[in-house]
């Protein structure tokens, strides 16, 4: 026999959500960095009433926009990629969306970069065939070392590390994961169809937010931006790969170097035919893989490293507050929009923030127990906004331009 509380539990299931405001239009939920802290997120999931316990879809047509840095630092980063690529059809069939958009942490995984990919992360995409990839890994990575030197070329550091050394720097579950975020992996397949910015009711969704300076004419420009220099990217790969320079799990760093290393072989041959009184011998110089390492090594002006870049700006949340919207006011009417709505720099309050007269909405308040914060939603319920957490609600209010919050202690509401 069925105890109530199942009973009831069935009927919440079963019941239609609730996702729409009273202009008719779907409530929408944003969710700001979450750094694999899979348990705090199902949490503020289901407090916001978009999903169960059990992961399911919940939310009938709402709109849930995630606004990147799911992964890295937190051991339950694969936890948190698979609910996220869960939830997308699950939300489509119920007529809502489940929107994961790029953040930075996410556009270093897709470029090789992993220095906040944790042991504890790797660990999770090892399997019973993981101790041979790793030695299989190490022995074609000695390879190019000894090839090398049986043609009586100079070895890079790149390729000169000990067995150790390797084993050290490439733990179990690493070969693992960056084949999982190649461009025919499960989760770089995914990540790399997202975008890293969308406008939806007149909010701009994105992970850190645009330099005025250097804002482009429209935000698709930047989607368009960070797709083209990743594929840059995976196109020199698997070009080193086929030229057996490097291998296809090889990180950022190392192909950096590897890019490096080519072009001061390619000098040094041309100083020492230079200095003999010759041409240098050109069958000995790979001049268009030389043309793209040079491109390749200017990464530091791509979006998705450059620090004043749109998935690395800051200014959002460091630059003075002014009511009357600072730079960003006329940034937003470029855009038609009325608000940003950003992570990437956790709130010092831990709470969801408004600034620049409420053209700015941070949401980033910490949710992985490493900033010492809590899990937060922001939903948008036509001109209403509330701050939505695991103990309750707080209604953030607006007017003339500038945003107050009410004091907590007389509108925090029970969470549904």
């Amino acid at each position: 026999m069925r105890t109530l509380a199942a009973l009831l539990a069935g009927v919440l299931l079963c019941a239609p959500a609730l996702p729409l405001t009273a202009q008719g239009a779907p409530r929408v939920i944003a969710i700001g960095d979450i750094h694999g802290a899979i348990h705090e997120f199902k949490a503020i999931l289901n407090t916001a009433g978009l999903a169960g316990a059990n992961g399911q879809w919940t939310g009938g047509r709402a709109q849930l926009i995630q606004t990147g840095d799911y992964m890295d630092r937190g051991e339950g980063t694969r936890a948190v990629l698979d609910l996220l690529m869960a939830l997308e059809p699950q939300a489509k069939r119920a007529g809502g969306r489940a929107l994961a958009l790029l953040g930075n942490h996410e556009a270093m995984n897709l470029i090789g970069d992993t220095r906040d990919v944790t042991r504890e992360i790797f660990a999770t995409f090892v399997d019973g065939q993981s101790d041979a990839r790793r030695e299989a890994a190490w022995a074609h990575y000695a390879a190019i070392g000894a090839a090398r030197l049986a043609r009586g070329e100079a070895v890079p550091v790149v390729y000169g590390q000990t067995r150790e050394a390797w084993l050290t720097t490439h733990p179990p579950g690493f070969v693992e994961y960056r084949e999982a975020f190649s461009p025919r992996g499960k989760y770089g397949a995914w990540l790399r169809d997202k975008d890293m910015v969308t406008l939806y009711g007149g909010s701009i969704f994105m992970h850190a937010g645009i330099a005025p300076e250097t804002a482009p004419a429209k935000l698709d420009d930047l989607n368009d931006r960070v797709r083209g220099e990743v594929r840059r990217l995976d196109k020199f790969v698997a070009r080193l790969v086929d030229e057996k320079l490097a291998l296809p799990f090889f990180t950022l760093q190392e192909i950096l170097q590897v890019a490096s290393s080519q072009i001061t072989a390619a000098n040094t041959l041309i100083d020492a035919a230079k200095a003999d009184g010759k041409e240098p011998d050109g069958s000995k110089l790979n001049v268009s893989l030389l043309i793209e390492a040079q491109e390749i090594l200017k990464l530091d002006s791509w979006t998705v490293v450059a620090g004043d870049g749109a998935l690395w700006y800051r200014g959002l949340a460091t630059l003075p507050d002014d009511l009357a919207g600072g730079p960003f006011a006329a940034l937003l009417q470029r855009y038609g929009a009325t608000r940003f709505v950003t992570g990437h720099t956790p709130t010092p309050s831990r709470r969801i923030t408004a600034r620049f007269g409420g053209r700015a909405i941070l949401i980033d308040t910490g949710m992985l127990s490493y900033y010492k914060g809590r899990a937060s939603a922001l939903q948008i319920e036509g001109d209403a906004l509330t701050a939505i957490y695991e103990d309750g609600r707080v209604p953030l209010a607006v007017s003339n331009q500038a945003t107050v919050w009410r004091s907590p202690s007389s509108s925090v509401t029970a969470g549904r």
